[in-house]
């Protein structure tokens, strides 16, 4: 299927709120992905990802809708050459292999914009989808810790994959 990669806009803001409201995707969200995703939730994401130039946030745009997000978080101190990828779709174009090419597409948009060496992603221990979608884009599993996330009142695995420059 056919998507482009470009910052997020304010007019995305009905897009964002239809595709980021699904509790099957905000339960393998960090807890700042409200749930429910309001509008006021909607409006700061987007003033956040307007204010920070370069973009790290990039929307997934499907036939001019704003479906998904993937997103380079550079860390900082010693982890300096690091960044952190995030990514979500909304769960109708789940499987048809979207995210995988947008994270694919966004590693060379990270290295080029920002002095790191290595994009990690943190992925929970039961989120096989997710798995198999980085593992396809080319990262390499890191480590494996053992209920380190605390999510929803319950600790979860959390699996630690990388892609090196």
């Amino acid at each position: 299927m056919e998507f482009e990669l470009r910052p997020w806009q304010s007019n995305d803001l009905n897009d964002l709120m239809a595709a980021a409201n699904n509790y099957r995707i905000a339960q393998f969200m960090t807890d700042s992905f409200a749930h429910p995703y309001t509008r006021e939730s909607g409006e700061k994401f987007l003033a956040w990802t307007q204010n920070n130039c370069p973009s790290k946030m990039l929307a997934i745009i499907v036939e001019g809708k704003a479906v998904g997000n993937v997103g380079i978080h550079p860390q900082g101190d010693i982890l300096c050459k690091n960044a952190e990828i995030g990514y979500w779709i909304a769960e109708e174009y789940w499987g048809r292999g979207i995210m995988t090419e947008a994270i694919k597409r966004m590693i060379p948009i990270a290295f080029e914009t920002y002095p790191i060496t290595r994009i990690f992603g943190r992925v929970f221990g039961h989120n096989i989808p997710s798995q198999k979608v980085i593992e396809k884009a080319g990262f390499k599993l890191e480590g494996s810790f053992e209920k380190t996330i605390f999510k929803n009142g319950e600790f979860i695995d959390e699996l630690i994959y990388a892609f090196r420059k």
